[in-house]
This record gives structure tokens, sequence and C-alpha cells, in this order.
């Protein structure tokens, strides 16, 4: 019997020491191993050492006032405890977690049932509860410290930018982006949010040419209007000179879309995306838009926002994948060549928190209207920067919208 076993495993002294008090309390325990269990306490405070059941026993019955009958029973008991094995104390430290979880969660829910139905008139229990357990919620954490050598954060820190920008002049002073990162990129609407993403993911030498397996999951515009956007910017040409030179076009396009996965994903929230990307191991994940995917939105959108980002922040961390969440910049953003992250839609500050890296996008101010289509100049705001060398500051470069290009 599994309580017999664990019984026996606790007369090892070590054992007994890294799971007394409230972490093995003798409640854990059924009614007439609850007397056991108070003479091994007596017994590991008394003498300090490893015990036997023999031990165990005679102290047992030496300590005890007990009846004939409650003798009998308790030798048998004892007999049992003899012939079991003790647990291997990995194997005992998870039983004893499992069964502490067990009484606590009995204990939460007798006070919600008496707070219910009136014996109680405050959660003042509760709280008493929480505070005599206070962190043995989880009795047998272990930690286990990461690796701080110096050869660890040497190489840690050369691949702190595993996918290189393939925009020069982002490059120069943002070299790139690694596993684990999360990355907000905002803009205007038609400011070129869609061709960005496209650009440095999977024209020549980004990150799809790198190496990366790259994953968009798109909610703004359909798959197939975003995956045009891909193979233009994979072949360098429009979709008329892709009609115009397919056989050009399918070589070029061939080794880049190995890389490139994309998927509509309306509707769908920051769960089923967690889900995906542990499905598919990707390097790198766009979320276009990131701001859909927060499972709610009203009056406490920036709550879910946020939310949402810490979701994609851990997502990134621990599926070791980047995240690229796009993103809306408000109508105080309209016009302006410099921008930051107050102008963010939706939410100011929970979404930029989270980020290690935000960049937004903006263009030159119209003068003439109709003059915006024809302007190439774009502006790359790095609001903030976490990154190696944590460069802040505005680089320039040109959008060709036709072949989604970003160009120095």
């Amino acid at each position: 019997m599994m309580e017999f076993a664990l019984v026996k495993t606790l007369l090892n002294k070590e054992f007994y020491d890294n799971n007394k008090g409230v972490r093995c309390p003798d409640k854990l325990f059924t009614k007439d191993i609850r007397l056991v269990k108070k003479t091994i306490d007596y017994a590991m405070d008394t003498y300090e050492k490893d015990l036997s059941v023999a031990e165990l026993e005679a102290l047992f019955f030496s300590n005890n006032t007990l009846t004939t009958a409650n003798k009998e029973s308790y030798k048998d008991v004892f007999r049992r405890i003899n012939k079991e094995d003790a647990m291997s104390q990995g194997i005992a430290e998870e039983v004893l977690s499992k069964m502490f979880q067990q009484v606590v969660g009995e204990e939460v829910a007798n006070i919600g049932f008496e707070y219910v139905n009136g014996g109680e008139h405050s959660l003042e229990p509760l709280r008493n509860l929480i505070k005599n357990y206070q962190d043995d919620f989880m009795p047998n954490l272990k930690v286990d410290w990461d690796d701080m050598s110096i050869d660890t954060l040497l190489k840690a820190n050369d691949i702190e930018c595993q996918w290189k920008w393939n925009i020069p002049s982002l490059r120069k002073r943002v070299e790139g982006i690694s596993s684990g990162h999360f990355v907000i990129v905002g803009a205007r609407p038609n400011t070129g949010k869609t061709s960005f993403h496209a650009s440095t993911l999977a024209s020549p030498g980004g990150f799809a040419d790198q190496g990366a397996k790259c994953m968009i999951l798109c909610n703004e515009e359909p798959s197939h209007r975003v995956g045009a956007r891909y193979l233009s910017a994979a072949t360098t040409m429009s979709m008329e000179e892709v009609k115009g030179n397919y056989a050009l076009a399918a070589t070029r396009y061939k080794t880049i879309s190995e890389n490139i996965y994309i998927k509509d994903s309306t509707g769908k929230d920051m769960a089923w995306v967690e889900a995906v990307v542990k499905a598919c191991s990707p390097d790198v994940v766009v979320l276009d838009m990131g701001d859909k995917f927060a499972s709610k939105g009203g009056s406490d959108s920036h709550i879910y926002l946020k939310d949402a980002a810490i979701h994609a922040r851990n997502i990134a961390k621990q599926h070791n994948c980047a995240i690229i969440w796009m993103s809306q910049l408000s109508a105080d953003a309209e016009g302006k060549v410099y921008v930051d992250q107050s102008m963010m839609e939706g939410s100011k500050t929970g979404k930029a928190s989270e980020a290690d890296l935000m960049l937004l996008i903006s263009r030159n101010a119209v003068k003439v209207e109709g003059a915006d289509e024809q302007d190439p100049q774009r502006h790359l705001n790095i609001a903030k920067n976490k990154l190696k060398g944590g460069w802040h500051g505005v680089v320039h470069c040109e959008l060709d919208g036709d072949r989604s290009q970003y160009t120095a």
C-alpha cells in the first residue's frame, strides 16, 4: 500500500528533513497512520538519525497507551510497513506533493461550501489557510539555477542576433532578433506593415533565406493576399512580372517558400497560437494582427491586449521562437514622421511593456492629395530596444510596394 511505503520512506532522515512540518502534516494520512507519523516526528526530533521499522515500532508502543485490540491492530500496521519497500526519494516527494495538494484542495472546497451556504460570513478562513501554508502549495519545489558561467554568457551574447535584418539601415543599428524575443511592429493603415514582414522574412537575405522556419498567422487580410506579398518579396517581382516570367519566379520562390508557412487565423486566440507553435516548432512567428488574437475587446480591451502580449512573450520564451506582433498605431500618429509607443492603438503601455523591441513605421506627411501613394520613403522608429546595444532612434529606408521590398 502506498501509504505504508511512504511511512517507510519517512524513516530516512534526509528525506524527512526535506519534507517535515507543514510540508507533511498528519492530516495527509489515514487515522491509524497519523499516530505512527507522530512517533516518527518525535523520534526524528529526539534522535536525529535514520530509523528502522523495529525501532519505530518499539518507540510507538512505549509512548502510547493502547487497548489490547488496538495493540494487535497496530502490530499488523507495522508488519505491513516492514513488508513494503521504501520509495525512491524523487517518487516519494511527488506522491507527497500530490497528497498535500489534494488535502489543501479539500480544505479550500470546504471553506467555499461553508461561505456559499452561509456558514461563514467572510473569506478570512481562506486567507488564514493560505497564510498558514504560504509557499508550501508546491511543497517539494527544487530550483535548478540557470548556468551563468562565463562560457554560457558569451555563447548567449553571440546568438543575441540569430536572425539578421535584411534592411541595411536597420541592421546597422539593430542587428537582428533571436529565439525568445518578442517584437512589436506598429504602423498606421496602408503604411506597409504586411510588406515589412514579407520583406524581412521572404526577400533575399531575409530570415527564411537565412534558414529560419517562418510561420505567418494572419487575421487581417485574406491569406492568399498575404501570400501574394510573400511571393513578390521572395522573387523581387511584381505580380505582373511573375505572370510575365513564371519560370524565373518559380525558381526564385522555390527555396524561400520551403521555409514560409501561412495560415488564415481569423477568430483564433492566443491559446490556439500556442498550440500551433507547439505542434510546428517554428523559428519566427508573425501575428498579423496581434491585437486580434486577444480573446475579448470592449472597454477593458487594454487588459486583454496586455494579457495576450504576455501570453505571446511566454510562447516565445517557452517554445524557442521569435514572435513579431503586428499592431496598428492610433490616429495620433497620422502624418507624423517621429512616432512613439504612446501612439499605440488600444494599449499604450500594456503591450509595450512586454516587448524586447518595438519598431514603429511612419511615412512623410501628405502635402498633396494622392501623393502618399507615390512617396516610397519610410521611417523606422526604434521606440524600445532591450536587445544587444539598446540603440534608440530613427532609421530611413524605402518601400517598393509592388514588390514588397524594404530597401536602404
